[in-house]
């Protein structure tokens, strides 16, 4: 252990560990007193983690080297424990920068799934922030509950909700909205009411057909401006000793992500707008 390493770099009881093999295999563990990791590469102890830096090195009963690092983010929406299609670190990422999420923005996000979005909108809303977070199942708050708090130790600014956002929500001056639903055209009118002038409505939708009626519903309200869709694919690439080259499997479409900014109803001027 490296007695200058911040105790935040250091592995500790209750910790998620991710352990890497020489293949690139990923395994998630969290460490308790006592307990064992176990893989068909062997298997060694907890406590033998417990003290030591992230990024060590364990040695399995096996004598299989292993690499464990405290999981990142990315690392944790990825491999965590859930019940909804895990929130890729590709669209995360789009979500926050385009959807513009600041420290200290009150933000609605509906569809909180197993917590990755969930999890990725409270740091970036920082202490200063509030995010209400609405789902219509007990299991997917349970889970998502679960799951922040194993990234995130203070949830405090955290509001999770059992309800049906296309009947409404309580909240009011919101800087911005998120939503995984099926019919999120069915917020609009909702969203519009909510959020403060300049908001920002972000939504992830699976299909070209919901973005098609999304996108319908946004201009059909006349207050929101600045409508656009994108879709972001990832691609890894190998590189050895002697060659470069793509990796033969990418994450490809995952979901669209609409993007639109509340503004007040353009005036008439009797010249169209291109739209159609």
């Amino acid at each position: 252990m490296n007695e200058n390493a911040p105790a935040r770099h250091v592995f500790h009881e209750g910790d998620h560990a991710l352990v890497i093999d020489r293949r690139g295999r990923r395994y998630l563990a969290q460490l308790r007193p006592g307990a064992k990791f176990e893989s068909h590469l062997g298997a060694f102890s907890h406590d033998d983690l417990i003290g030591t830096d992230s990024g060590s090195w364990m040695t399995t009963n096996r004598g299989h080297v292993l690499l464990v690092v405290k999981p990142t983010m990315a690392d944790f929406a990825v491999d965590m424990p859930r019940i909804a299609t895990v929130g890729y670190p590709k669209d995360l990422g789009t979500i926050l920068v385009y959807g513009d999420i600041f420290p200290g923005a009150r933000v609605l996000e509906a569809g909180c799934g197993s917590g990755a979005v969930t999890m990725a909108l409270l740091r970036a809303i920082g202490e200063s922030g509030s995010l209400f977070s609405y789902d219509v199942r007990q299991d997917m708050i349970d889970r998502a509950r679960e799951n922040v708090s194993a990234m995130l130790p203070d949830t405090s600014n955290l509001t999770l909700k059992i309800g049906d956002v296309y009947n409404g929500f309580d909240e009011h001056d919101l800087d911005r909205i998120v939503l995984d639903l099926p019919e999120p055209w069915q917020v609009v009118p909702h969203a519009s009411e909510g959020l403060l002038p300049g908001g920002i409505f972000v939504s992830f939708s699976p299909t070209v057909l919901q973005v098609h009626e999304l996108t319908a519903a946004l201009r059909g309200i006349h207050t929101f401006e600045m409508i656009e869709t994108i879709e972001v694919l990832q691609r890894p690439w190998v590189v050895g000793s002697r060659s470069v080259r793509p990796e033969h499997r990418m994450v490809g479409h995952t979901g669209f992500i609409t993007i639109a900014r509340k503004c007040s109803p353009r005036p008439a001027s009797g010249v169209s707008t291109g739209r159609d």
